[in-house]
């Protein structure tokens, strides 16, 4: 099983990228976020994933290693391939994909071709728990708007705290004091949660 190929780009498409290490051009099949990633540069270091078939040797790349974490998440669904699973990942971001399945949102998993009403509610069933466990800092995609929000609840959920009770509590505090820092929510949730 290979971790990575590194080497020099000799040939880059939206959909696959050939890499020349030490005179073996290796084929990898790419999303279009790792196309742009990869595009203007002559060097690449390219996260592999490999399927092996009986007729077949097919290596997936990826530009860092989260996104080739979601896509084996992704592909651990059942009625979801690999195909599947590059085109969502070039239709969204890793942190698009990762907060539509946190968040139950089923019309941007709809929205990706070939994903339709069934495949979006299995991914989210499926991924949701999978997800939650995994590396918290990377589970939310951060806008101004509700970094304070992320952030505290980031914290909570380290803390060992539920998400969706915590995330309830988060929104009625700030709609009543949007100048909260995140201590402050933390610690008001702490007091809520202690009664």
């Amino acid at each position: 099983m290979f971790e990575y190929i590194q080497g020099k780009i000799a040939e880059l498409t939206p959909a696959s990228v050939v890499i020349d290490n030490q005179g073996v051009g290796y084929f990898i099949n790419i999303s279009l976020n790792t196309y742009s990633a990869l595009s203007g540069k002559e060097q690449a270091v390219v996260f592999i994933h490999q399927v092996i078939r009986e007729d077949a040797n097919i290596l997936f790349g990826f530009f860092d290693k989260s996104e080739r974490e979601i896509f084996r998440q992704l592909i651990s669904v059942s009625g979801v391939g690999a195909n599947t699973a590059r085109m969502m990942l070039s239709s969204l971001s890793s942190a698009e994909i990762k907060n539509a399945i946190l968040s139950a949102d089923t019309k941007v998993l709809n929205g990706i071709k070939g994903i339709g009403a069934k495949t979006a509610q299995r991914i989210i069933v499926d991924l949701k728990d999978k997800i939650g466990k995994s590396d918290i800092s990377d589970n939310f995609l951060l806008t101004q708007n509700n970094t304070k929000r992320e952030e505290a609840l980031s914290a909570l959920v380290m803390l060992g705290f539920a998400k969706n009770p915590a995330e309830k509590i988060l929104d009625k505090l700030l709609k009543a004091n949007p100048d909260f820092e995140v201590e402050e929510l933390v610690k008001q949730v702490l007091k809520t949660f202690s009664k």
